[in-house]
């Protein structure tokens, strides 16, 4: 009686796990398997891609362009370094002073003399040198420094210098003028004379080449003169530093004192003077123009 009670109770457990079984094939097959239960943890070696939206479908701008546009840099950005104060410029057209002041050159050349009369013819001495020579003189002249120590800076531009001797000479080294004017760059015997002295050099006035280094030496001389007094020792010959003004720049006061004598341009006290504007007109234009500077 037992026994088949028994086996009763083991039909009875073997049928309800037949059922059992059935139940969870079913649910299998409408879930996932094993499997792809484990494929999310695969999935999540892969990078995924940020969700988008209509807003960021367009790229954003790059730097370089954002910047192009002028936008704000960015805080995190390092600062740029402070910058230095910048130096005030120089004066680049000084304006020569309303009332000189006092000469620092006390001992001064003689006065030129008057004008000889125009029916005067002038004379000529000796061999006239080739234009040859004549450049290289010139050439020398200018690059001499009158002024080491006190004026270093002071130069004769060569194109000042052959312009002068072409305006005072037509480049003749041998002719002698009739108000006593000698040689290329028409020096008088009594200027040379002291200059010779406050120089300290023994030109000879009828040599062509220490004609033009008499020549140059007067056009240093009343550089520093004149520039002392009205340019505040600014000795820059400069055309660019000259207004449309004759008296508004040193070069022209120079390129006056040489034909008119220093005196006749600055006086102590007085405004600056130009009293031939014509001869500085001619020796201006000749800077630039004249036939000479091509030889």
């Amino acid at each position: 009686m037992e026994m088949v009670r028994w086996r009763k109770r083991l039909g009875a457990a073997a049928l309800a796990g037949l059922l059992l079984s059935s139940v969870l094939v079913g649910c299998a097959g409408e879930g996932e398997s094993p499997q792809d239960q484990t494929a999310p943890v695969a999935l999540a070696d892969t990078p995924l891609e940020a969700p988008t939206d209509e807003a960021s479908a367009e790229p954003s701008p790059s730097v370089s362009t954002v910047e192009s546009l002028g936008a704000a840099p960015s805080r995190r950005a390092s600062p740029s370094p402070t910058a230095k104060p910048k130096k005030k410029p120089t004066r680049t057209a000084p304006k020569p002073l309303a009332v000189a002041k006092p000469p620092t050159e006390t001992v001064v050349p003689p006065a030129p003399p008057k004008p000889a009369p125009s029916s005067c013819k002038p004379t000529y001495r000796g061999t006239e040198v080739a234009q040859a020579e004549v450049k290289a003189a010139l050439t020398e002249a200018a690059g001499r420094s009158y002024w080491p120590v006190s004026a270093p800076g002071i130069k004769i531009p060569l194109d000042l210098l052959k312009a002068t001797a072409w305006q005072e000479s037509g480049w003749q080294s041998n002719i002698y003028a009739c108000d006593g004017g000698v040689g290329l760059m028409q020096v008088m015997p009594g200027t040379a004379t002291w200059m010779n002295q406050r120089f300290e050099q023994s030109y000879e006035i009828d040599d062509y080449g220490d004609n033009a280094a008499l020549g140059a030496t007067y056009l240093a001389w009343v550089t520093k003169y004149i520039g002392d007094m009205y340019f505040e020792s600014d000795f820059r010959l400069d055309p660019g530093l000259c207004g449309a003004e004759l008296n508004s720049c040193l070069l022209n006061a120079v390129i006056a004192a040489y034909n008119a004598g220093h005196g006749a341009v600055a006086q102590e006290g007085e405004p600056l003077v130009i009293p031939n504007p014509s001869y500085v007109r001619n020796v201006r234009a000749l800077m630039t123009e004249c036939v000479c500077l091509g030889y």
